[in-house]
């Protein structure tokens, strides 16, 4: 078996694996992989670009030499940062929902559930803090396309939160608003945010104690939601 080529342990801790890097040189791979992973390397060199220059400041040059490509190989898959933007943001948000979907369905006792799903973003998101960066801040500045992509993907998250009502007292849902899951999703959204902005992306599971009480406060009451928060 050949050995692993330099930094290529580095590039797979770096990011998920649909965003791992291709080793340099010949390789021998199929065209078709080729084509994947290069757009793949795009989509985390223009992650790697944003997090040092911000969205506005990146260039179609920054981008590339993150990635290692040439300009030309950027164009054969993207017509534009713009476009290229919009399928990392796509990309990261895939994987982000699905992590959170899998553990919220592991947990039967709906409490645990969302603390389960809170902890798989956190963990995700502290785990790659370029990519938290480029889905979490960046995504508000890169274009109405994407704000509207962002917007739906915390709408997504409303229905985790919904699903507490079920079963619960009249007295408990007559405190309840209409808008009291998207109030409490904008809540938890805008403290991570401002987490990263912060560059404290790396410590984002800090949080998860208080965002799994400010969240089941509502419907469990805080004694109950403290307990669940800091088991």
């Amino acid at each position: 078996m050949p050995a692993d080529p330099p930094n290529s342990v580095d590039a797979e801790h770096e990011y998920p694996p649909e965003l791992s890097r291709l080793p340099p040189g010949r390789h021998g791979l199929p065209r078709e992989f080729v084509v994947h992973n290069q757009r793949e390397r795009l989509i985390a060199g223009l992650a790697e670009a944003i997090a040092e220059n911000g969205y506005a400041s990146t260039t179609i040059a920054h981008i590339t030499r993150h990635a290692a490509v040439s300009r030309r190989t950027f164009y054969e898959h993207f017509n534009s940062k713009d476009e290229c933007f919009v399928a990392a943001y796509d990309t990261v948000m895939t994987e982000l929902s699905e992590r959170i979907e899998n553990a919220f369905q592991q947990e039967s006792d709906w409490p645990q559930a969302v603390r389960a799903g809170l902890a798989a973003m956190l963990e995700f998101l502290a785990a790659e803090p370029n990519l938290a960066r480029l889905c979490m801040v960046e995504s508000l500045v890169a274009g109405p396309v994407v704000v509207e992509r962002y917007d739906a993907a915390i709408q997504g998250l409303v229905p985790y939160l919904e699903a507490g009502r079920e079963g619960r007292s009249e007295e408990v849902l007559s405190r309840l608003s209409s808008t009291t899951e998207q109030a409490l999703v904008g809540g938890m959204v805008s403290l991570i945010s401002r987490r990263i902005i912060a560059g404290q992306a790396a410590e984002l599971e800090e949080l998860l104690p208080d965002l799994v009480e400010f969240a089941l406060t509502p419907y469990i009451g805080s004694d109950e939601a403290s307990k669940v928060a800091r088991a």
